[in-house]
């Protein structure tokens, strides 16, 4: 810092918690923020575009407020909708406000957003703070350091409790690296249920031992109960859901060692990896599958259509077993990075319409009535053939085997 900024301060008390704050969130959030949410290049130039027009007053939502004073809770979705017929279209309410908002994840509680309509187009801006500070008391402050992340304030794309347990928990594997899982193969004092705190053994699977090399990861998902996840159309296996149980470190690897019968014979024998189980959704037990702890990503969840056409099906309701889902809830669908799909990506849930016979006509034909929106889903996890996606918005009960495309 500079050696000016060591002198006592005389300032006003808004415009000192101003440039005491500003510099401190520059410095802790500003950039940390923006490096951690990025922006693709499709979504930064059609914000250009837009900035350069506005947006038409058709795609506005019928109630688009003049002003608006965002609140904690907010979400990017939230606002999207509340100004834009389509709310997947953020990047060009994004650019409606470039001028003021460099980066659209950086939007605060408290900032208030201005709609101008002119010209057929409209343009929205965050209100200027105020200038005028008549009356308020000239107080001195010491240079103290102030500092406060905004980390944990800027607005989410969706309510994060939502999908947070979702992006360490549920995990999707084809065969192959199911049936290559170590498997949990005894417990001490021959327990059947383990918890947290409780100590265990587990072996390699294919002939590979579960060694303890440093050049790998200690760290493993406990999971039970792989249960394949099958195209609605086709019937084929796209992978298998595991489910979470836990959480375990390995303390030592696996190895062989000689052991002498009641014969006096010497005779070799594995001696399995020893691990300790550090977390526990629920209970564990001998046979529990184990796979190694993925480094957690940072995603970006800027809601957008795909930039093709796309199609797909539901395939399941996370965590039931019924067949019909409800908004804010996780659904699993048949398509994944391999279609192109993206954490953020939107699509619309069409309901199949109905099979009829029109008796109004004497030949009786066979009638389809149109597929009709049911509403939208946005994608937050993918794998290689499937992804994890989160109700939206729905008019009506979605079900497994419902069909996905591209919003319009």
């Amino acid at each position: 810092m500079h050696s000016d900024m060591t002198t006592l301060l005389m300032v006003k008390p808004k415009l000192a918690l101003a440039a005491l704050t500003g510099i401190a969130c520059a410095l802790v959030a500003g950039n940390a923020l923006a490096q951690q949410y990025p922006i693709t290049a499709a979504q930064r130039a059609t914000a250009n575009e837009v900035a350069a027009k506005g947006v038409p007053l058709s795609e506005l939502a019928a109630d688009a407020p003049d002003s608006y004073t965002i609140k904690r809770g907010d979400t990017l979705w939230d606002i999207s909708k509340m100004y834009l017929k389509s709310p997947w279209r953020w990047p060009e309410l994004w650019g409606m406000n470039l001028n003021d908002i460099k980066n659209p994840h950086l939007i605060y509680p408290g900032q208030i957003l201005l709609l101008e309509r002119k010209d057929g187009r409209a343009t929205l801006h965050l209100a200027a703070t105020p200038s005028d500070d008549s009356g308020l008391e000239t107080v001195r402050v010491s240079p103290r350091t102030r500092y406060e992340s905004l980390s944990s304030k800027a607005l989410t794309a969706l309510q994060s409790s939502l999908i947070e347990p979702f992006l360490a928990e549920p995990l999707v594997v084809d065969e192959a690296t199911l049936k290559a899982a170590p498997r949990i193969v005894s417990a001490q004092e021959s327990r059947v249920l383990l918890a947290k705190g409780d100590r265990a053994y587990a072996r390699g699977q294919n002939g590979v031992p579960l060694l303890d090399d440093q050049r790998l990861e200690k760290q493993f998902r406990v999971f039970r109960n792989a249960t394949p996840l099958k195209d609605p159309g086709t019937g084929e296996i796209l992978g298998y859901e595991a489910q979470y149980v836990g959480k375990a470190t390995m303390v030592r690897g696996e190895s062989t060692t000689d052991v002498t019968d009641k014969d006096g014979a010497t005779n070799g024998a594995i001696v399995p990896a020893t691990i300790d189980i550090v977390s526990a959704k629920e209970e564990m037990r001998v046979g529990d599958r184990m796979l190694p702890e993925p480094p957690r990503q940072l995603q970006t969840y800027t809601p957008r259509a795909p930039a093709t056409n796309v199609a797909g099906r539901i395939i399941s309701v996370y965590g039931s077993a019924v067949v019909n889902a409800a908004q804010n809830q996780v659904v699993a669908i048949n398509l994944g990075s391999r279609d192109g799909i993206e954490p953020g990506h939107v699509l619309a849930i069409l309901k199949d319409g109905a099979t009829m016979i029109d008796k109004g006509d004497p030949a009786r034909p066979l009638m389809k009535l149109p597929d009709e929106r049911n509403g939208l889903l946005m994608v937050f996890r993918t794998f290689d053939r499937v992804s994890y996606a989160l109700i939206l918005d729905i008019t009506s009960g979605v079900r497994v085997g419902d069909r996905l495309s591209t919003p319009r």
